[in-house]
């Protein structure tokens, strides 16, 4: 489904990218982790179109996506989750649900009532403000805003990050639902031991290159692995 090799990127003359490669295939669940600074959110900028490419290839479904704005990027079909979630503050839940709303391909898996059965906290907050909900909330709201536009990839950046342990095992529950459903998933975030529990494969990136790629199973029993590109720096 998603194509990704040799990408690299630059914020002006500072090069960040300089050799990624992953794939996604359809309803697998990948992930890209590594310490912070690494590139990881560089690289989905470059998948959305919101950062210019420097190199490489980048296709999904077959078709290059190097050059293409953002919109055009999303009618292809890939639904982005933001770092910092990025809700409208100042529209209703439901507005901010409506206002994403698509069906480019075929039948709406995704509708209104599919979000609230699958987040029902927000089927009770439909009518609050964006800006009025808990961080959790918040977190929620985008992961079903970027579903309502139907995506057949869907991408988190920092899936779970600031949320409390309760909370944060209710995305986990979610996300382990839309894996069930078919739902593939190219998911950043730092809880290791969670993502192998619930992805097929691991793209570790180091200093803007890939230096590491495996199922859960090979990355669970590495610690080696995990201590060098995992784990915080002293």
């Amino acid at each position: 489904m998603l194509t990704v090799e040799h990408l690299a990127a630059s914020y002006g003359p500072a090069q960040v990218l300089f050799d990624v490669s992953l794939t996604v295939g359809a309803g697998e669940v990948v992930t890209l982790i590594g310490r912070n600074g690494m590139g990881k959110t560089t690289t989905i900028r470059v998948l959305m179109g919101l950062l210019r490419i420097g190199g490489g290839t980048v296709r999904f479904d077959g078709r290059s996506l190097v050059g293409l704005p953002p919109y055009r990027v999303a009618q292809a079909g890939l639904g982005l989750v933001p770092e910092g979630r990025r809700i409208f503050p100042s529209l209703t839940v439901e507005e901010n649900l409506v206002a994403t709303a698509a069906a480019r391909f075929g039948a709406p898996r995704w509708r209104l009532g599919d979000v609230y059965a699958l987040f029902p906290l927000l089927a009770e907050r439909r009518r609050h403000m964006g800006n009025d909900l808990s961080g959790g909330e918040q977190q929620m709201l985008a992961i079903a805003r970027a579903l309502m536009t139907n995506p057949k990839l869907l991408i988190l950046d920092e899936a779970t990050e600031g949320l409390a342990p309760l909370i944060r095992a209710g995305i986990w529950s979610c996300l382990a639902q839309l894996k069930a459903e078919g739902q593939a998933v190219l998911l950043v975030d730092k809880h290791i031991d969670a993502l192998t529990r619930l992805a097929d494969r691991h793209v570790i990136i180091e200093k803007g290159e890939v230096v590491w790629t495996g199922g859960s199973a090979a990355l669970a029993a590495d610690g080696a692995i995990r201590k060098r590109y995992l784990q915080a720096s002293a």
